[in-house]
């Protein structure tokens, strides 16, 4: 290569360079995939940091603020420790930031091509993580929302759309298990993670420590490391490139159905229609529902089953510093199995969405959840442990799978073309699901321990009001109907789009159908798949075996 040529050559970064070849495997984009979603997952698992945060000064017993203090001084106090409702917001702040990330930079993303935004995606989650180390280091908990929470969070946005419109390109042919494919392993993050930082805190604890600040620069080296080789291994399609064999499904309206099309609406259009506001509302409801419980999993288990974990018959308050040790191992495994059942969920919704239909595969969310949420308070006043754990399983497999059918869904409508951009935009209903529901959860649960409630029993008013806005969400989306006409675009403006993306590309596939002759099998491909499974069975181990121990 001339200096000339290597000057004019595009970045290892830039989506010229990830147009793939002829030859290439698309079963090597789903690792890819799962190697960033299962580090940024780990958002899910942080509630495992709560407790032992909530007694960082006093490393056994928290330390509780004097009362006269403002919350800007419990911000920036290091005499005593932090609440768990502080200590949610940075939670909130996390998906507040993926929705927004997601939103702002969703066209960026169409255009930059998922693996800049993949790295981006990495320096953000890590670096995030090492901010977080240092704020717990100096007991700041506003460097802990800055690191994790804000620019975690825009971290996780760009992580969690990378592969999304890619993985839909390639899998024309089974968009639900596509999108399973691409978002499942944002559900499993925590089932690696979670185990995984409890045995690193137990590691570097002491005297001194909790072990939490090491844990966070700990998983920020090893996410880093799995992220970047997820990135760069993301390659996208030619245009007009499809399956070997595979034929869109008959244009004839009286065969297909009308809730899908093959046509294609504008993002400048789309955000205005009503179908975008009503699957916004399905999405603000459903993840309300589920993200205020799944961010207070561990806590949750330990205040409302107790010593009844180890086999004794003692509230909370009643056990001691080395028994409570124990519950909070059991309940780290809890919370490994809700994310077991989330990333299968993810995965077993999406694939059974391309049977039943999106809007039928929803109906079933609202309406199973909805009954399952206001049946749960009932299970812990029995003591019945089974039921407890398996309804809570259930109700978050369908919280994953709400996610992993949602860019389907608006695929569907809104058609393939801007569907990355459009599922961006979107997000941001997940930004409002992360403010309601931990704020409904943390905050209810405090205020009926203030006011006398037992702690065994603060969580069932708030159970009660998830399952009315599950009711709420199944009428929201009986309410969807198909795309009006004239929001999509005409052929001139397909043809005016691909111009400016001809413009901006160079053709370095001359020959699009030669990429369906993809090789059956590959040693690539099973390096890659070997690469995430290896991390994925030893956490469904973890979690297995510490599920054993609910019901000892």
């Amino acid at each position: 290569m001339s200096l000339t040529q290597a000057a004019t050559a595009p970045g290892l970064l830039a989506r010229e360079r990830i147009i793939a070849r002829p030859g290439y495997n698309r079963w090597l984009v789903p690792p890819a995939a799962l190697a960033i979603h299962l580090c940024i997952g780990m958002a899910y698992g942080f509630s495992v940091f709560w407790l032992p945060l909530s007694r960082a000064i006093g490393i056994t017993e928290p330390v509780a603020c004097p009362k006269d203090l403002d919350l800007f001084q419990q911000i920036v106090a290091t005499h005593c420790d932090w609440k768990i409702s502080m200590l949610g917001w940075t939670y909130t702040l996390f998906f507040v930031f993926l929705g927004s990330s997601a939103a702002i930079w969703g066209g960026w993303l169409e255009r930059a091509g998922p693996r800049k935004a993949g790295v981006v995606a990495a320096l953000c989650w890590c670096g995030g993580l090492v901010i977080a180390a240092v704020g717990v280091m100096v007991h700041q908990i506003w460097l802990l929302w800055l690191g994790s929470g804000v620019i975690g969070g825009i971290g996780l946005g760009l992580g969690y759309i990378s592969p999304v419109s890619t993985l839909l390109k390639w899998f024309p042919d089974r968009r639900g298990m596509a999108t399973g494919l691409a978002i499942m392993g944002f559900g499993g993050g925590a089932m690696i993670g979670a185990p995984l930082a409890d045995k690193l805190m137990r590691f570097y604890a002491g005297p001194a420590s909790v072990g939490v600040w090491e844990t966070f620069l700990t998983l920020a080296a090893i996410y880093f490391v799995f992220m970047t080789a997820g990135a760069l291994g993301y390659r996208v399609p030619a245009d007009h490139w499809k399956p070997a064999g595979w034929q869109p499904p008959a244009a004839d309206p009286g065969k297909r159905n009308r809730m899908v099309t093959d046509r294609h609406v504008h993002l400048s259009v789309a955000w205005k229609t009503p179908q975008f506001w009503l699957v916004w509302m399905v999405m603000t409801l459903n993840v309300t529902a589920g993200i205020g419980i799944l961010g207070m999993a561990s806590p949750l288990l330990q205040e409302v089953f107790a010593g009844r974990l180890i086999g004794l018959e003692a509230s909370f308050n009643e056990l001691s510093p080395g028994q409570k040790d124990q519950i909070a191992t059991a309940a780290a495994g809890f919370t490994g199995l809700l994310s077991l059942f989330n990333i299968a969920g993810r995965f077993f919704w999406a694939s059974l969405s391309d049977k039943l239909g999106r809007k039928l595969t929803y109906s079933v969310f609202f309406l199973l959840g909805c009954g399952l949420y206001a049946a749960i308070p009932s299970t812990a006043a029995n003591g019945n442990l089974v039921l407890f754990v398996a309804f809570f399983c259930i109700t978050l497999s369908m919280y994953g799978g709400g996610f992993s059918t949602l860019p389907a869904y608006l695929a569907d409508m809104f058609g393939t073309k801007m569907v990355g951009a459009i599922h961006g935009r979107l997000l941001t209903a997940w930004s409002t699901a992360g403010v309601l529901g931990p704020v409904l959860v943390n905050y209810m649960r405090e205020y009926q321990l203030e006011h006398g409630v037992p702690r065994a029993q603060a969580y069932n008013m708030t159970l009660y009001l998830l399952a009315g806005l599950l009711a709420v969400g199944f009428l929201c989306n009986w309410l969807v109907r198909p795309v009006a006409e004239q929001h999509y675009m005409t052929e001139e403006e397909l043809s005016e789009e691909k111009k400016l993306a001809d413009a901006t590309l160079p053709h370095f596939v001359d020959d699009v159908s030669a990429l369906a002759d993809q090789a059956a099998h590959s040693w690539k491909v099973l390096l890659a798949w070997l690469a995430v499974a290896i991390p994925l069975g030893w956490g469904i181990g973890m979690t297995l075996q510490k599920a054993l121990a609910l019901f000892r």
